[in-house]
């Protein structure tokens, strides 16, 4: 069977998704309705990321083979994330309580499982991980679902549980006075929380991945999907609901219908196209590493995760960019010395690109 290529406007969305990750992590600020208003606009980038695992997991399996799956997954998600969680284990066991960890009075030999089975303690994005894990364990069910024509017909199903099972939150505050059981198991349920809520998005990449044509009428009606998604942020802003999922999968369709409308002029932009598919291909490695230069910049230059003040906003641009930037670099420097170590290693296996 002929080889199928990776979509150019899905490579590109990729790098935007990951750019959307730092901003929701490095530009919340304000307080009372200005970080309400931040959060709602840069938070959420988790359901694009959701979305595009789903459309490339739907676009490549016509190879799909659950051995041969699971040991490609091991190879190029869970090893990457093993070895990238180094700095954030250091973080955890050398500064526990500037660095937010719960368990610090269990061993470290103890500790090490525990962060690594729920991610969000040493590393926090990589809850992510974990969750995606969960999906990689039903793949075999999903396409069995898809042959059998029933996976798309509860999509809109999956989308009221999106609503009302909210992915939730877990907060260090939130685990004072609790044993390291009961803490563990706070986080075991905000991952499994977030596969429950998260499903409708990963079906929904595989279905607009299996009917790509419908990814035209998006930008068709472009003016609707801006009202819904301006309508539903308008929503969470008013009722306080830290949810972001529902207008983030209205831009997500939005952002796809654009892309694909322009994908033939971002190619003939060499160098924007070029720049746009190096941030994709980093885009896994720049996610296992922006938090801990997060945390760095934090710690130097005295800054809270939200900023408030006079000149917040221009504080957590530059932010965004000093992350973004450091986290690239030390990325292409550590691939750099990898190759020069050995020439024929892939580097996927070490830090995901």
């Amino acid at each position: 069977m002929q080889k199928t290529k990776i979509l150019n406007y899905i490579n590109v969305f990729r790098g935007l998704a990951i750019l959307l990750i730092i901003m929701g992590h490095t530009m919340q600020f304000g307080d009372n309705l200005t970080h309400k208003i931040s959060s709602e606009l840069f938070c959420g980038g988790t359901a694009l990321f959701i979305f595009i695992s789903g459309f490339l997991f739907q676009h490549l399996s016509y190879k799909f083979e659950y051995k041969n799956y699971l040991s490609k997954k091991w190879t190029n998600v869970i090893l990457p994330y093993l070895i990238t969680a180094l700095p954030g284990l250091g973080f955890c066991f050398l500064c526990p309580i500037l660095y937010k960890n719960p368990f610090l009075d269990l061993n470290p030999i103890i500790q090490t499982p525990i962060l690594l089975s729920i991610g969000r303690v040493h590393n926090t994005p990589t809850w992510f991980i974990p969750m995606i894990v969960i999906f990689f364990i039903f793949s075999f069910l999903l396409i069995k679902l898809e042959k059998k024509n029933v996976l798309y017909k509860i999509l809109p199903i999956l989308f009221l549980i999106t609503i009302f099972v909210p992915r939730g939150s877990v907060e260090f505050e939130n685990t004072i006075g609790l044993n390291n059981l009961d803490k563990y198991l706070i986080y075991i349920r905000y991952i499994i929380l977030g596969f429950i809520h998260f499903l409708s998005l990963y079906v929904l990449g595989m279905y607009c991945s299996k009917n790509k044509q419908i990814i035209d009428k998006f930008y068709t009606y472009r003016l609707v999907l801006w009202i819904l998604m301006i309508t539903s942020a308008i929503l969470d802003i008013y009722y306080n609901i830290e949810n972001f999922t529902i207008s983030k999968t209205f831009l997500t369709l939005l952002v796809l219908g654009y892309l694909k409308h322009y994908d033939e002029f971002i190619l003939s932009h060499n160098k924007t196209n070029k720049t746009l598919d190096f941030i994709a291909k980093y885009s896994f490695g720049i996610f296992f590493v922006h938090w801990y230069w997060f945390f760095i910049y934090n710690q130097i230059f005295n800054l809270d995760n939200v900023i408030v003040g006079e000149n917040a906003l221009l504080l957590v641009v530059i932010r965004f960019f000093a992350v973004a930037i450091l986290s690239i670099f030390s990325l292409f420097i550590v691939k750099t010395l990898l190759v020069k170590i050995n020439p024929n290693i892939n580097t996927r296996k070490f830090i995901g690109i």
